[in-house]
């Protein structure tokens, strides 16, 4: 069984994957990009404070990205 621990470190790499394609469109991908890189701040931010309510909710968040 996975763990929250496990799965949202993956999901930020996805992620951040996916915004790379963002960028490579160029200025059509802009407000894509800006909203995935506001994902990832909230993210990066819920891992660092150990706040497991917040990181579940980035990590389903996460999840809504294409």
């Amino acid at each position: 069984m996975d763990t929250l621990g496990e799965k949202l470190p993956e999901e930020q790499a996805r992620v951040r994957e996916v915004l790379g394609y963002y960028k490579e469109i160029g200025p059509a991908g802009v407000f894509g990009a800006t909203m995935i890189e506001q994902s990832l701040r909230k993210a990066d931010e819920a891992v660092m404070s150990g706040d497991v309510v917040s990181m579940i909710a980035a990590y389903n968040d996460l999840k809504e990205i294409q």
